[in-house]
């Protein structure tokens, strides 16, 4: 006789729904709300984080991401794409709900290419900063998150904005976006003149990534390089961002020319008084 009959032991039904998880239904909102805003106010919180910087100099506009896309302590994508390309002149960093990223950015290649068929010639860099701000303007207050910086060359020359998801635009040379966005300013700040080489453009970007997802707890993974030149965009380089920042701490080469070029740091005296006393005794050498 089998041990189950002794022991008059019946296995569990597989098949059929589990006492642990509710029904079939059972994860839908109450009655009579909306699910929209029901999980506005009920739902889970989830802190999202990224590294993105892009600037102007004379040879073109850097872009620069990490890769690691998180929600929270929980990694999504180790590898994903934070710049993406709008045309051939043009690229954009993603900083936001990636969804909503990547479908305004979708939709932004769309309207360019409808104008390029209609005008014979594509917008220029600001007039595409212009377009993507109107379009998202219509949507404030909806919880759409879109945060990104267009790097071009028009024939102007190097260009750089900022848009943001409710229709704020903005140019200048320097833009770095996201929970790293503070770390990565640190060393854009200190390291960005306008006439740098190419070589000195790449190892500030570089560095200013590596040392931002060091620091910040939602960015890591790889440093994507991008690089827009007059002839177009180009993918520069992938890095590992914690073998680079070992590479940086062992050789800080970069750190060491930055502040050669910064130059001596002199001393200011301690109060007004101390200034007006050094003026009135004057230098010894001065004297006849």
């Amino acid at each position: 006789m089998a041990l189950q009959d002794v022991c008059k032991w019946q296995s569990p039904d597989t098949q059929g729904p589990s006492p642990h998880l509710p029904n079939a239904g059972g994860w839908a909102v109450p009655r009579g709300c909306d699910p929209q805003t029901f999980l506005q106010v009920y739902g889970p919180r989830l802190a999202h984080g990224t590294t993105t910087l892009a600037f102007r100099f004379r040879h073109g506009v850097i872009a620069a991401a990490d890769t690691r896309s998180s929600c929270g302590s929980y990694v999504a994508c180790p590898a994903s794409r934070k710049v993406i390309p709008v045309h051939q002149h043009l690229l954009g960093t993603t900083s936001g709900t990636s969804a909503d990223c990547v479908t305004w950015y979708r939709v932004l290649q769309r309207e360019l290419r409808l104008r390029e068929l209609r005008e014979g010639q594509l917008p220029s860099v600001a007039g595409t900063a212009k377009l993507l701000s109107a379009m998202l303007s219509r949507y404030r207050g909806l919880d759409l998150c879109v945060a990104t910086a267009l790097c071009g060359w028009d024939h102007s020359g190097p260009a750089l904005f900022y848009v943001y998801s409710d229709g704020t635009c903005l140019q200048g040379d320097i833009f770095s976006v996201g929970s790293g966005s503070p770390y990565a300013y640190g060393v854009l700040d200190s390291g960005y003149h306008y006439d740098m080489t190419i070589q000195e453009a790449y190892a500030l970007a570089r560095c200013a990534v590596a040392h931002a997802t060091h620091r910040d707890a939602y960015s890591g993974g790889s440093v994507d390089l991008f690089h827009v030149r007059e002839t177009g965009w180009e993918y520069v380089s992938r890095n590992d961002a914690y073998m680079l920042y070992m590479e940086l701490q062992k050789a800080p080469g970069l750190e060491q020319e930055l502040e050669a070029e910064a130059g001596p740091v002199h001393p200011e005296p301690a109060t007004l008084q101390d200034a007006e006393e050094g003026g009135a005794r004057g230098d010894p050498e001065d004297k006849d």
